[in-house]
């Protein structure tokens, strides 16, 4: 079988920030591009063949969604359920005690997850009819974590640790979005949508749409209406 393009990004950049180390706030870092690479294969094995017309671009893993599942927001009731893809998780090396890695045996939902598939499964009724014209993909597959076991967003990091981080991130972004053939980027959350206007910003339509992350309380459950009128604005049609 020819390996897909996004499988070998996906290895360079696992490579890549095989070394990430702790620093500053953070005392954990979590690579599901590691200890989570079945399921993760299986995600760009499965839906990122072949082009596709617009890219969703998240910030980083969060722990309950990719962190656990090794798929971008990856609650698991929805990529096991929806998505149909499930396969085993081993432990981090650097597990953090209040924090760890249970898999697709995680009982906690990720609200992330929940609200972006969530909208996916409803406008387009079908992975496979969502995929054909869209993909997802995290900015970075990492998920830092602090000494209580906060979530620490990639934004929160001091900037001398992010500089190499983005670099490869950057690289990442900027071949995915080539071997996908996009013509537009949205970033869900104002960091995610800096950085796609910055890499992609020459080559592709680029916009934003809020994180539906429950941090953003004014979004909450009107998350799919803020992500049509972002669809909207950037003049990509919904008839999926």
């Amino acid at each position: 079988m020819i390996t897909a393009p996004l499988i070998s990004i996906a290895q360079r950049l696992r490579d890549e920030l095989a070394t990430s180390r702790r620093g500053g706030a953070v005392c954990h870092v979590y690579n599901p591009l590691v200890y989570a690479w079945a399921p993760h294969r299986a995600y760009l094995d499965r839906f990122g063949r072949g082009e596709h017309d617009v890219l969703i671009v998240g910030m980083n893993a969060g722990y309950f969604g990719m962190a656990q599942t090794g798929v971008p927001f990856g609650d698991v009731v929805m990529v096991r359920d929806w998505l149909g893809i499930e396969g085993r998780v081993l432990r981090p090396n650097d597990e953090h005690p209040k924090r760890p890695i249970d898999g697709f045996a995680c009982r906690r939902r990720e609200v992330s997850g929940q609200r972006l598939w969530g909208w996916a499964r409803d406008a387009f009724g079908t992975p496979e009819r969502f995929f054909a014209r869209y993909f997802v993909v995290n900015y970075c597959p990492l998920c830092f974590l602090g000494e209580t076991g906060a979530n620490l967003a990639l934004d929160k990091l001091p900037a001398a640790s992010r500089e190499r981080l983005e670099n490869a991130c950057d690289r990442a972004l900027h071949a995915v979005a080539t071997a996908l053939n996009v013509r537009y980027a949205i970033g869900l959350g104002n960091f995610a949508a800096r950085r796609v206007a910055a890499v992609l910003g020459n080559q592709v339509v680029c916009g934003g749409a809020p994180h539906p992350s429950p941090a953003n309380a004014s979004t909450g459950p009107h998350w799919a209406r803020e992500m049509e009128r972002a669809r909207a604005a950037m003049g990509i049609d919904s008839d999926g």
